[in-house]
């Protein structure tokens, strides 16, 4: 971040007659992992932990996050610029109601804040603009270019029923709801649905996508079409049709007198907003694959044990060499945490960590969510607790495994093994 981009972002604000402006820390699918042509957040504050929100006004800015990163928060943001706030113990809706100038108009980008989002700034009192064009996006000079992995089918020895299947339950739901359609916006419900995996976001297997599912279990997906091999395109089969995303407008006028199920809390207003406007019926309702999603089928089970069983011989290699180097002060939390790493790339099926390590040595265990970088990075010292939180993602399963390590040689004070053993 720089003063000039809070400067570049105040003009633009300006030309579009706002007041103030919301920056969430989100893409269009308000995932926790966003590309970095979604990084907003990150690009005008600094600030890079996984959940925040940042408001900009004339004279004011303030940018929010929840207990897990207000360390971050201070240390990545510049005090001259931003207010730093804890998003629960200051809510950004009810600064904005104390800070924003009596009936300004406070923009906000409808593809990025749900609906039930929303909700919380006009029961506040504020005047809450769509804007058409993000003035970020506008003043984002070297805003990188969307991702384009490809999207690949997901075979059945992993996940252990069809896309037919699923998009018959699926559908059966909505019919029994009296419901026409369903919105489809976060990628996980989609790759389940249509047996698909991408690489377009960090640490998890995701194709960026929209898609529309029908009562008759019919699926419009929407999708930059370059990322969809023919492969992919024959797995996906003649129920299946696609479009790119800018299609997704025209397609939600299509349903006008049509009930169209949209969740309120995890797809963005803007599906709510153009359906309303084209004419169909909102029923604001949970995603319909989120429960069939969560009840793991049996091949599904056998995966996730046969993934924790591999990932555990790499992570059971990385504690016996811990075993050895830590007591001798040789090593540092980032060459801990590059060493699992290499183990866990013998793994037989690795495609990656499921989220960034967190290698925290003495009181950098303490810190929630702690990332280690270059500038933190400090060497891991005999006698004293060491934690490692990591996970990897293979195709059968994901894994999130933390441990907590006394360096040796001595043996642990008894009062850190009885809060551990609490812990536990």
């Amino acid at each position: 971040m720089s003063v000039s981009a809070l400067s570049a972002l105040r003009q633009e604000l300006v030309r579009q007659g706002l007041d103030g402006f919301i920056v969430p820390r989100a893409d269009e699918h308000l995932g926790e992992y966003v590309p970095a042509s979604a990084e907003r957040l990150a690009w005008l504050t600094g600030f890079t932990g996984s959940a925040g929100l940042a408001v900009v006004l004339a004279a004011e800015a303030a940018v929010f996050t929840d207990g897990r990163y207000t360390l971050q928060l201070a240390e990545q943001t510049d005090a001259g610029s931003w207010q730093r706030l804890h998003i629960t113990e200051q809510p950004p809706q009810l600064w904005l109601a104390e800070h924003a100038p009596k009936g300004g108009r406070i923009g906000y980008d409808p593809l990025l804040i749900s609906q039930e989002s929303l909700a919380r700034y006009t029961e506040s009192g504020l005047d809450m603009a769509a804007v058409d064009a993000n003035p970020l996006d506008t003043v984002w000079a070297d805003r990188p270019a969307p991702p384009v992995a490809a999207a690949l089918p997901h075979p059945l020895r992993y996940v252990g029923r069809t896309s037919e299947d699923k998009r018959a339950d699926v559908a059966s739901l909505l019919r029994e709801a009296k419901q026409d359609a369903a919105v489809l916006t976060d990628p996980a419900s989609i790759a389940w649905l249509l047996n698909i995996r991408g690489g377009d976001v960090p640490f998890t297997p995701f194709a960026l996508a929209f898609a529309l599912i029908h009562a008759d279990g019919t699926t419009e997906l929407f999708i930059d079409p370059a990322k969809l091999p023919d492969e992919t395109r024959g797995w996906l089969g003649n129920a299946v049709s696609i479009a790119d995303r800018p299609s997704l407008g025209a397609a939600l006028r299509r349903l006008v007198g049509k009930t169209v199920r949209v969740d309120p809390a995890g797809s963005p207003v803007w599906f709510a907003q153009q359906l309303r406007a084209g004419g169909a019926t909102v029923v604001p309702a949970n995603d319909p694959c989120l429960l069939p999603k969560a009840c793991k089928n049996e091949t599904e089970q056998r995966g996730a044990r046969a993934a924790h069983l591999r990932d555990g011989v790499g992570v059971c290699r990385f504690l016996h060499w811990l075993a050895t180097e830590a007591p001798t002060g040789r090593q540092t939390e980032m060459s801990a945490a590059d060493t699992l790493l290499a183990y866990r790339q013998e793994v037989d099926g690795f495609r990656g960590e499921s989220f960034p390590a967190i290698s925290g040595a003495g009181e950098h265990g303490a810190i929630i969510h702690y990332r280690v970088t270059p500038e933190s990075n400090r060497e891991i010292h005999p006698n004293e607790a060491y934690l490692i939180d990591s996970g990897a993602q293979y195709p059968d399963g994901t894994t999130d495994i933390t441990r907590t390590v006394w360096t040796g040689p001595d043996q642990p004070p008894a009062n850190l093994r009885d809060r551990v053993t609490r812990v536990l």
